[in-house]
């Protein structure tokens, strides 16, 4: 007889002062633990989470969101809480759309939020960085995967940190997927609609090229079983 899953949010934060309270607020409505891993910011990011009601982890420095994505997964595996819902604190995410990812999770089955999105709320760059990574991925697990770059997911906190993964910063994301794909895991994919805000209003920590570059290494590494 299967254990019954347990869940908690996990949202890594970096400088999202603007964002991280409403964020919080709208998630705490789950009736779920949620942990905050601030990753080194220097604005008001762990104060106001905190405010809102979340359990606040601080990254002395900024270590990058695969690191704080670790330090939430072992968070949870210290208080045996078999699943982490993992979502970004910029507001692009939504959190009545996380029941949908719930219902999706099962023992062994990493859950991606798949992003429904209005190409006209995405800048060129950003979509056919999304596609190129989609088409790496794909080549290094032989498994087509529709949106490899959602930071929306369910990962079961277990069998997540026995891959252990190596990327710290955005390449975490991609590393995930594939070792998990090449370890056996089930990788669903759950539509979902998400909040682009207007583009002079869109704040990222994600660099085109030097992030894109780290991808590109890490997937490679993977496809010759060098990392």
């Amino acid at each position: 007889m299967n254990s019954p899953l347990s869940f908690a949010i996990v949202i890594p934060a970096y400088q999202c002062e603007a964002t991280i309270a409403p964020v919080v607020t709208a998630t705490l409505r789950l009736d779920l633990p949620l942990v905050v891993v601030d990753d080194g910011s220097t604005d008001r990011t762990a104060e106001l989470a905190e405010q809102s009601g979340a359990t606040v982890l601080r990254n002395p420095v900024n270590l990058g969101k695969g690191a704080s994505l670790r330090r939430g997964l072992q968070w949870c595996s210290d208080r045996a809480i078999t699943h982490a819902v993992s979502m970004d604190g910029d507001g692009q995410h939504l959190a009545d759309q996380i029941p949908r990812l719930l219902a999706a999770a099962a023992d062994g089955t990493l859950v991606i939020g798949q992003r429904i999105v209005d190409p006209t709320r995405v800048s060129p760059n950003r979509l056919f960085g999304n596609r190129f990574a989609n088409r790496w991925v794909e080549i290094a697990c032989r498994e087509a995967i529709p949106d490899t770059q959602s930071g929306l997911r369910v990962y079961p906190v277990a069998a997540t940190l026995a891959l252990r993964c190596r990327a710290d910063r955005f390449a975490f994301e991609t590393e995930v997927l594939i070792r998990a794909v090449r370890a056996g895991l089930r990788v669903v994919s759950v539509p979902v609609e998400v909040y682009y805000p207007p583009p002079d209003e869109r704040q990222s920590h994600f660099d085109p090229w030097r992030d894109t570059v780290r991808i590109i290494f890490v997937v490679l590494g993977l496809i010759f079983r060098l990392y």
